[in-house]
């Protein structure tokens, strides 16, 4: 069975190492084959990989565009081991990544690495709040 995409007018599309751009309205594609697709909302750019998990799910779809996870392993790892370092509790996301690509499931590898992106989002969300309610106390005890 043919997978369907649908691509808005100027939607991007990766199909294996192709970009495909929609020049016209709304379009509809049907695909069939092993190749690795993306749609643009999926598509990180290597730019955008700004926090540690973002560019973990880069490493990912590097790896699953290009089916070489030899090639990118390394990274990875290092990658892997500064969240966790920086971040313990996020050990159980990133195992989860490791079995998937371990298993050959790449484009799987790639939804739990969106996981942990919003993981990351959470912490990140916490630790300003905390931030925020810190700085807030602390004026009040330099009022007193």
């Amino acid at each position: 069975m043919a997978l369907k995409v649908e691509l808005k007018p100027g939607e991007q599309v990766i199909i294996g190492e192709s970009v495909i751009t929609n020049g016209g309205p709304r379009a509809k594609l049907y695909i069939e084959g092993n190749a690795p697709i993306l749609r643009e909302k999926d598509i990180m750019r290597a730019e955008n990989a700004t926090s540690p998990a973002q560019r973990i799910y880069l490493l990912v779809q590097l790896m699953y565009l290009s089916n070489s996870i030899e090639e990118l392993q390394d990274q990875y790892f290092e990658q892997v081991n500064q969240i966790v370092k920086a971040a313990p509790s996020t050990l159980s996301y990133l195992s989860n990544i490791s079995d998937a690509i371990l298993a050959d499931d790449l484009y799987g590898a790639l939804k739990r690495a969106k996981e942990l992106m919003t993981y990351e989002r959470t912490l990140i969300g916490h630790v300003s709040a905390s931030d925020t309610s810190l700085s807030k106390s602390g004026n009040d005890d330099h009022g007193s």
